[in-house]
Parts: C-alpha cells; sequence; structure tokens
C-alpha cells in the first residue's frame, strides 16, 4: 500500500527519491502494532470471565447455594467500580484517554457482572416480580451515567442496547409478548422511534460540542434501527404508504451523513438496505416477470452497486493522494 503511495508522491514531485527510499526503508522495518490484537483478546476475556461465572451458577448451584453466589458475583462487581472510581480522571466535555491500560476492560467487567448479578437476582427471588421493564430501566439509567461519567463507548452500547429493551417491553402489550407477534406495527413504530432518537441525540450533542465522539456509537445503532423498521413496515406489515417513503428518506439522509463525515461505513449500510428495500419492491411490483429478468435485473443492479462503491472516494469526496 504504502509503496503505490510514495510513487505517486514521487511523480508529483511531493518528496525526492532519496526521501522516499528512507520511509521506505522505515516501513519496512518498523515494529508491527498488536494493538488491535490485543484489545481484542482482552474483551475476550471480559466475556469468557462472565461466561464463566454463568456457568459457575449452573453447575455448583446446589453446592454453593443461592446466597454465597450472589455475594461472588456482587464483589467482582463492587471490585471492578471501586477501581473505575479510584482511577478515574476529572470529567471533560470531550474526550477522556483511559487512566489505566485495563480501565475501560474493568469497567465493562464491572457492567456485565452487575447485568449477571440482577438477571440471577430476578430469575431466583423475582424480586422486580413481572415488572420487566423496570429490569431492564435501572441498567439502562445506569449505563448511560457511567458511558459518560467514565467515557466508555461499550458501556454506551450497552446502554443503548438496553434502552431498545425498556422501550420495546414497555411497549408492547403483554399479550403481544405472550403471543410472540412480533410482525406488531407497535414493534416497527417503536423501532423508528429510537432510530429518529437516536440521530437526534447526535445532532444536538455536535452542536453543543458535548462528548462529539460518541456520535457514531449512536449512528451505528440509529442507522441499523431505522433502516431494519422501515424494511419491516414493508414487508411485513405491508404498508408501502408510509415506510417506502420514510425508507427513501433515511436512506437519503444517511448518504448524506457519509458523505458529510466521509464515511464509507454509513455510505455501505444505506447503499445495502436501499438495495434490499428496492429488490423488494421491484419482485412484488412485477411478481410474473420469467427467471431470465429476475436473474438479469439482479445481475445488473449488483453490479451497479459494486461499481458504486468501488468509486465511493468520488461519493464521499474524500481526497486522494
Amino acid at each position: 500500500m504504502y509503496e503505490r503511495i510514495l510513487k505517486e508522491l514521487t511523480d508529483k514531485l511531493i518528496v525526492t527519491p532519496e526521501q522516499a527510499g528512507k520511509i521506505g526503508r522505515f516501513e519496512k522495518t518498523a515494529p508491527f502494532s498488536l494493538h488491535w490484537e490485543l484489545k481484542t483478546l482482552l474483551y475476550l476475556g471480559v466475556l469468557l470471565l462472565n461466561v464463566g461465572l454463568g456457568v459457575l451458577i449452573y453447575e455448583h448451584i446446589d453446592t454453593l447455594g443461592h446466597t454465597v453466589l450472589l455475594i461472588m458475583i456482587g464483589l467482582v462487581c463492587a471490585g471492578c467500580f471501586y477501581y473505575v472510581i479510584r482511577y478515574r480522571k476529572p470529567f471533560s466535555n470531550g474526550e477522556v484517554e483511559s487512566a489505566t491500560p485495563y480501565y475501560d476492560y474493568v469497567l465493562l467487567l464491572g457492567c456485565l457482572s452487575f447485568l449477571l448479578l440482577e438477571g440471577y437476582w430476578q430469575y431466583q427471588y423475582r424480586i422486580f416480580g413481572e415488572r420487566y421493564g423496570l429490569a431492564t430501566f435501572i441498567p439502562m439509567v445506569l449505563f448511560f451515567v457511567l458511558a459518560y461519567l467514565f467515557d466508555n463507548r461499550g458501556v454506551l452500547s450497552l446502554a443503548i442496547t438496553a434502552l431498545a429493551s425498556w422501550l420495546g417491553i414497555t411497549v408492547t402489550p403483554q399479550e403481544l409478548l405472550s403471543r410472540n407477534d412480533f410482525n406488531s406495527a407497535t414493534i416497527t413504530q417503536t423501532g423508528v422511534f429510537l432510530g429518529v432518537l437516536l440521530a437526534a441525540i447526535v445532532f444536538t450533542s455536535e452542536r453543543r460540542d458535548f462528548k462529539k465522539h460518541f456520535s457514531m456509537t449512536y449512528l451505528n445503532f440509529s442507522v441499523h434501527l431505522l433502516m431494519v423498521s422501515c424494511l419491516s413496515g414493508i414487508i411485513a406489515l405491508d404498508n408501502w404508504l408510509v415506510y417506502v417513503p420514510l425508507l427513501a428518506l433515511s436512506v437519503g439522509s444517511y448518504l448524506w451523513l457519509a458523505r458529510q463525515r466521509q464515511s464509507f461505513y454509513l455510505l455501505v449500510v444505506a447503499v445495502v438496505y436501499a438495495y434490499i428495500g428496492l429488490s423488494y419492491l421491484f419482485m412484488e411490483t412485477f411478481p410474473r416477470l420469467i427467471l431470465e429478468a429476475y436473474l438479469l435485473y439482479y445481475l445488473f443492479s449488483g453490479a451497479a452497486v459494486v461499481v458504486m462503491l468501488i468509486n465511493h472516494k468520488k461519493i464521499l469526496k474524500t481526497q486522494r493522494l
């Protein structure tokens, strides 16, 4: 990769051949970064530790007893929260670097342990009774506070997931849950509402210069919730009048966002969901075409999507060396 860039820089006389040679030798002898590999292993370790606690509960529940297991999980959770409070840095509206190399992972372990503790407590002692909304509301509030207080995107993702769960349980009627009828307009409308809400949070926080680095986390959830809900309205509810324009508006909005932020990820997501929606509309509008017509449609439309993504730099207006 760097050889091509160096060649272009040399051809444009931006760097001399001698400078290009020095840069090339440096790139060849530079140490290989294991940063993301180590982060992945640490996150995996946190998840495996929580899985191990769950297995411990399952296999030794009769031997240890419920109280002992609750105390063990509670101590892990309390120890994690004590650590992050003890070493936390002052709050800032911008991004805050981790106080220690393991700070974010300890916080994530504490949050997952809290979920395990709450879930086990509810399963064994029914502390919330049938109020399932409260069981998701408490971790939602806690995780949002912790995410902003300790500046952690992973915990923010947990908070948004808890928010989606809380809205789904609170908005959906109990009889709907008991019948497992998830083709409901209520759930689809809730997904659209949450997708728009998360996008609104992004614009508000960026306008007020408050935790702007959380934007992509919110947008990641927003784009999928909004697009999937629109497709659900079109396919499952067969409500084209409302959800086809809404899907078109959503795709257009996220294509604009992708261009503004020069985000290839948002571009790909918007294009893929748009392609799914258009393909479904095509199949439903022309249900009696011959097989060859459908094959030609997918052949040429798929090729058009590939060409579009290959030329994404022109769409996003990114600078090319």
